[in-house]
């Protein structure tokens, strides 16, 4: 530790890694320098310094089996402080629009499946429709939840139908076809029904509908006149597909 404090100089972990970041951060260059630092961060073993080495992350460098390998040493970096390590990471999780499918891998290297749900559910009640420039976190915190049994997640996939992108609506639906959380059956519905739900969109209502066998009752007409030509209602007014 003391060879590496006369490299680094004096002061706190955090502020090592302040003078590590531009190194450990730079995209182009000698990758040796980039290494060189990203071994020092984990070398100070410190929460402090996670924030930085949690930005290799979201910064991706050719040739990809360089970039897979850096990764893998900053993730191992991270998983080796522990529980010591949650703060900086769900820290991540929650300022960083990049890297959520490394922050969920860390919070599952970390937790228990218990209670990376609730993190998980807790980030995307926190996120709730508003619009995002880019709705891949949500599409990621979605496909993590699909075949969990857990009361938590019903409830945080409602508003996410009426998100903005429809990217977001269809991940929703997968991970309600999954869970199958029959308090969703009306808003289910209601996005098939409705008049700017995008085609695709309908035909992910259908198949959940279809999937769960919950009876369309009160909407039978609107439901008829907006299901997709590969589905239909029964006597029952479930919906059915075609040929399955």
């Amino acid at each position: 530790m003391g060879f590496l404090n006369s490299l680094l100089g004096g002061g706190t972990p955090a502020e090592k890694a302040q003078r590590l970041k531009s190194k450990a951060l730079q995209k182009y260059g000698d990758p040796a320098s980039r290494q060189k630092a990203l071994q020092q961060l984990a070398d100070l073993r410190h929460p402090d310094a996670l924030p930085v080495l949690l930005q290799r992350f979201t910064l991706n460098v050719d040739p990809q089996t360089t970039d897979a390998e850096e990764k893998q040493h900053a993730f191992d970096s991270v998983v080796e402080l522990g529980r010591d390590a949650l703060p900086a990471v769900r820290d991540f999780l929650r300022k960083s629009e990049q890297a959520s499918s490394w922050a969920v891998k860390l919070l599952s290297a970390l937790l228990t499946e218990e209670e990376v749900v609730g993190v998980v559910t807790e980030e995307l009640e926190h996120l709730g429709n508003a619009y995002t420039r880019d709705p891949e976190k949500k599409e990621v915190l979605l496909r993590f939840l699909e075949d969990k049994r857990d009361y938590r997640v019903g409830a945080v996939l409602l508003p996410l139908l009426s998100d903005m992108s429809d990217d977001v609506k269809m991940a929703a639906l997968t991970t309600l076809t999954s869970v199958k959380y029959e308090p969703a059956r009306e808003p289910v519905i209601e996005l098939l029904i409705a008049e700017d739900t995008a085609r695709r969109v309908q035909n992910a209502c259908a198949q959940l509908l279809a999937t769960t066998g919950w009876p369309v009752q009160g909407y039978r007409e609107k439901v008829e006149g907006h299901l997709p030509e590969r589905y239909s209602l029964d006597k029952a007014g479930v919906v059915k597909k075609r040929g399955g």
